[in-house]
């Protein structure tokens, strides 16, 4: 975890000196919110390259990102670690993980709201339940739980609440 890394373990485990890691990194802090930033990063670009052209319905989405974040984990592996341990401070990974998940959050709500041509409330709830099913299906892969390594369970159970969320979208939501 976040708090049981040292410098001295990253250096060893590295092969690099502290003073090169310190001559890049002001603290652990920096170290972690730079290694989730360029994960994500590194996730983002390959997500995207895979995806370019297509406009997948809110299922497909879903399973998309489920199996593409089973081969780059490190930035939710990371951030999860930061957001679930418990900080005197806070720390800019934890931020820094945050903010890359409200971004998410923003961005599958306008995708549903544009693609399945939901209300915005709608989607943003539903881009909520995609990021938790996410994050749940994630947990279980790392502790070793089979059922949710493919993601037709994970497409059945969006599907129902892609069903349950869509509605024709009236003026008022449109406006938002």
């Amino acid at each position: 975890g976040y708090a049981g890394t040292s410098i001295s373990e990253v250096s060893s485990r590295s092969g690099l000196p502290k003073s090169s890691i310190y001559w890049h990194f002001a603290d652990k802090d920096a170290l972690f919110a730079a290694v989730i930033e360029d994960s994500y990063e590194q996730w983002r670009a390959d997500f995207q390259a895979r995806n370019e052209g297509s406009r997948p319905d809110a299922q497909d989405v879903l399973a998309r990102l489920h199996d593409s974040l089973s081969t780059f984990p490190a930035f939710l592996r990371f951030g999860h670690l930061v957001i679930l341990e418990r900080h005197e401070q806070d720390l800019t990974a934890r931020t820094r993980f945050l903010e890359i998940r409200e971004r998410a959050l923003a961005d599958l709500a306008d995708r549903f709201v544009e693609v399945d041509g939901m209300g915005r409330r709608s989607a943003e709830e539903l881009a909520a339940v995609a990021l938790a099913l996410i994050d749940g299906a994630f947990l279980a892969r790392t502790a070793g739980e089979p059922t949710l390594e493919g993601s037709d369970v994970l497409g059945r159970v969006f599907e129902a609440a892609v069903g349950s969320m869509r509605q024709p979208m009236s003026s008022a939501d449109r406006s938002r």
